[in-house]
């Protein structure tokens, strides 16, 4: 599944030619991705400008000056396609602008999701209602993680992938980051010291920077909208890495947690 740095690749892929253009034409080529696309998104995007584009956790933003903000989530296999040669049959949504731009939401497995609300309306979105801050942000700091983790005794791999905790972390990322602070990924979450979620809190960071930085990581079906593949997984220190040298020489090992698998090197992670 695209994570963050995905996502935030895809946003900032489609800021030049959305952000300050007009939609002349929306297109909806089937009733639904996981859930039924909104009714009026045709009658409320078209004729609107992009006023601006973000991201909040894993998913990506497209606000108008009609005070709308479509909301999308990529699922397990979507992208943008931006200028695409021809229409695929997993192209379903259809956005072309006044500069002459076409871009297509192609989602083989319809496990993505398009959801359009006011603006004043997006902090009460039912699925952002009860998102941690994000991991790139101001708020997330060593001393509101030790206040999270205080007395909780789950590993600290589950419970950095919870979103109540931190929005938008996943598991390759969580796993990188486990690796560069050299913390086990079962140690409970309220033993770890201050001192030591300082330095979980700047390995996230650095290593989220890194994966924006090369586009993200591949991962079946994704790409950025250009059509380029992500290449941080070239980079990954252990996630993928089941039965190869950590940088120590000790073979790195995996196991299931929770039905996704944990990549760890037993030597260099306490």
């Amino acid at each position: 599944m695209p994570e963050l740095p995905e996502v935030e690749t895809t946003v900032r892929g489609l800021e030049p030619v959305l952000a300050g253009h007009r939609l002349t034409h929306v297109e909806t080529r089937r009733a639904d991705l996981r859930r039924p696309f909104p009714v009026d998104l045709r009658q409320r995007l078209t004729g609107a400008t992009v006023t601006k584009l973000g991201r909040r956790a894993k998913y990506g933003l497209i606000e108008t000056d009609r005070d709308d903000v479509m909301i999308f989530h990529l699922g397990m296999s979507g992208r943008w396609r931006i200028d695409p040669e021809e229409i695929g049959k997993h192209d379903h949504l259809i956005l072309e602008t006044d500069a002459g731009h076409r871009l297509a939401l192609c989602d083989p497995r319809r496990f993505g999701s398009v959801d359009l609300i006011r603006l004043d309306a997006l902090p009460g979105f039912a699925p952002f209602a009860a998102l941690g801050p994000e991991p790139l942000g101001p708020e997330f700091n060593g001393k509101m993680l030790a206040k999270a983790l205080d007395s909780r005794l789950a590993p600290i791999k589950a419970l950095l992938l919870d979103q109540r905790i931190v929005a938008g972390l996943g598991n390759i990322y969580v796993c990188e980051a486990l690796h560069m602070t050299g913390i086990d990924p079962a140690t409970p979450g309220g033993r770890i010291a201050r001192k030591r979620l300082d330095s979980l809190v700047d390995a996230i960071r650095v290593v989220l920077a890194a994966a924006i930085q090369a586009g993200g990581s591949t991962l079946r079906d994704y790409a950025r909208p250009d059509g380029q593949l992500g290449y941080f997984a070239k980079e990954w220190r252990v996630y993928g890495r089941e039965g190869e040298a950590c940088g120590c020489g000790t073979t790195i090992l995996r196991r299931a947690d929770g039905g996704r698998s944990t990549f760890y090197c037993p030597k260099c992670q306490r």
